[in-house]
């Protein structure tokens, strides 16, 4: 079994550092040439995407709307009290600060990110398939696969539309491509 995690385009929000976890927003002009760079030509047992507007857009725009599942666990982390506010703001009030070090009040608990997580990777067939989502719930799902707690999350960074694989080496889950933005050079 192989799955392909696809980071959504730029958006606003995501230019700003701001924390996008349920707001729903497109993606930008930029975001939609990098999405569209995505397109693999790559045929997939199955294809889910979460439900925000950024994500299914990128699956779409990456050439896979007639296959895309929409899957509600796929959704991103509900960052509660700190949705659409930047690092440096939460700080002011709660120095060093991460989603993967301390729940966000009112928000989603890590545990509960990574028991979605699970839920999404039992879906998946044992062929190949790609999942289109954000990027925090992208690398819980990650460590997740790994074994690992869903706070391991912070060890693994992605770019807006990047790609990266899951897959096992001698039957052990494995990373096999992470992080990917190569297909990007060709936007300059």
């Amino acid at each position: 079994m192989k799955i392909y995690l696809f980071r959504h385009g730029e958006t606003e929000w995501s230019v700003a550092g701001r924390h996008t976890g349920l707001t729903d927003l497109p993606l930008t002009e930029k975001g939609i040439a990098e999405a569209k760079c995505l397109r693999m030509g790559m045929q997939f047992d199955k294809v889910m995407t979460s439900p925000l507007k950024r994500a299914k857009e990128t699956c779409i725009l990456a050439g896979y709307e007639k296959e895309m599942i929409v899957e509600p666990a796929l959704v991103e982390w509900n960052y509660g009290d700190y949705e659409g506010k930047t690092s440096k703001e939460i700080w002011e009030g709660n120095p060093g600060w991460t989603i993967f070090n301390q729940d966000p009040p009112n928000g989603e608990k890590a545990e509960e990110v990574g028991k979605r997580a699970d839920l999404v990777i039992s879906k998946c067939s044992q062929g190949v398939t790609a999942i289109f989502s954000s990027g925090h719930f992208l690398r819980v799902l990650a460590a997740r696969w790994l074994g690992l707690a869903a706070a391991d999350g912070r060890y693994l960074v992605l770019s807006t539309a990047s790609r990266s694989l899951l897959g096992s080496e001698h039957k052990s889950p494995a990373i096999l491509l992470w992080n990917d933005t190569s297909h990007l050079d060709k936007l300059g």
